[in-house]
């Protein structure tokens, strides 16, 4: 199956381009901001704890978290993939509509942003992680999608019937060739798990099983769970240039990942085990 001629831009006016990349991000913080402004407006969700926090302040977070991702994504990416850049050409580090985030890095420039609104605002930063986990996913989703619209994340070769030659004008002026052969659609298994699975299951957390009553389950829920879609993706996900040959034969998306697993399994047994206040009495009426 042949890549089509997707054009990362959308459409431009005169020297202002407006990029799919770009409405991708747009897209997951809107769409997640009213997410989780229903969710703290939805009374049956907190039968035994108050929501975390008021709408207002939701709507004041949102840019806190947007600088997180985008700063954190940004620096991760360099830090954690491409470092010779630091050296080499730092401008390129300023040139975040080229691509090259992080989710690693842009997850630890979202929980610093809410530990210092949290921290300003006197709230109890784990349960502030708790509900930006249930709409995390979204962002995820329209992310991996412009991701697949770019180019670049491709998968390993394959011989399955859906691979594709990820082959087009795009492609050749940003990498200057085209991986050889057909490849896994990585991007795409990537929006389907991270974001349309692990939405749905936080959605049953959330909506369901009611455990946005349990501290920090949710949060560990999201953790847990990208983490272990991320080490079974990587499998099939093309290593990072210059970083084929990690010992033990990982790669570092695995090694980011692993302490994601075991911290998110540990948030939901903490979370799980620590008993639940009361029914409040101005929801159960």
């Amino acid at each position: 199956m042949q890549f089509p001629e997707f054009d990362p831009v959308l459409f431009q006016i005169g020297p202002i381009a407006i990029r799919w990349y770009a409405l991708a991000y747009v897209a997951g913080i809107l769409l997640g901001w009213r997410y989780a402004v229903g969710m703290l407006k939805n009374v049956r969700l907190w039968a035994h704890r108050p929501p975390p926090m008021t709408t207002d302040q939701m709507d004041d977070l949102i840019l806190w978290v947007t600088l997180g991702i985008i700063l954190g994504g940004r620096l991760g990416h360099v830090i954690f993939y491409t470092p010779s850049l630091i050296w080499t050409d730092p401008v390129e580090i300023l040139r975040i509509w080229r691509g090259g985030m992080s989710f690693h890095g842009g997850a630890l420039g979202v929980l610093v942003a809410l530990a210092i609104y949290a921290w300003r605002n006197k709230l109890d930063l784990v349960r502030l992680a708790d509900l930006a986990a249930a709409a995390a996913p979204i962002g995820l989703f329209f992310g991996r999608i412009a991701n697949f619209i770019n180019g670049e994340l491709w998968g390993r070769p394959t011989n399955l019937p859906w691979g594709i030659n990820f082959c087009n004008r795009h492609i050749m002026e940003v990498h200057g060739a085209c991986p050889a052969g057909a490849r896994h659609p990585s991007q795409l298994y990537e929006a389907a798990l991270e974001g349309l699975a692990l939405f749905l299951i936080l959605r049953w957390a959330s909506h369901g099983a009611k455990l946005t009553n349990r501290r920090g389950v949710m949060f560990g829920i999201f953790t847990a769970g990208y983490g272990i879609v991320r080490v079974l993706l990587e499998t099939v996900r093309e290593p990072d240039a210059g970083l084929e040959n990690l010992p033990l034969g990982l790669t570092m998306g695995m090694y980011l990942s692993i302490p994601m697993i075991l911290v998110g399994a540990w948030l939901i047994w903490r979370g799980m085990r620590e008993p639940l206040p009361p029914e409040r009495a101005d929801v159960a009426a």
